[in-house]
């Protein structure tokens, strides 16, 4: 059984925009959609900083929070953010 953490993060793109996203390393996975490899969503609207990253104990459980955080407004994903803000390493 795996003990890695997985996380919640959601992006600040070009144009207004926001991105959800789950990975085990949120640092790592910034860096790729910054230089457009991985979702198609952020070829198209590049990144430019990370809002907020929320720990999960599985992936399983940081997919269904990604999952219900997608379903929230923007002020909610916005608000949300301000409540798990990143702390950058």
């Amino acid at each position: 059984m795996s003990t890695q953490s997985w996380f919640v993060y959601l992006l600040q793109c070009d144009n207004a925009l926001t991105y959800i996203g789950t990975s085990n390393d949120v640092e790592r996975r910034f860096a790729a959609h910054q230089r457009g490899l991985g979702a198609k969503f952020t070829k198209i609207n590049p990144p430019i900083s990370i809002l907020g990253v929320e720990k999960f104990v599985d992936r399983s459980s940081a997919c269904k929070a990604e999952s219900a955080l997608k379903r929230r407004t923007k002020q909610q994903k916005l608000a949300w953010a301000a409540q798990n803000p990143y702390d950058s390493p």
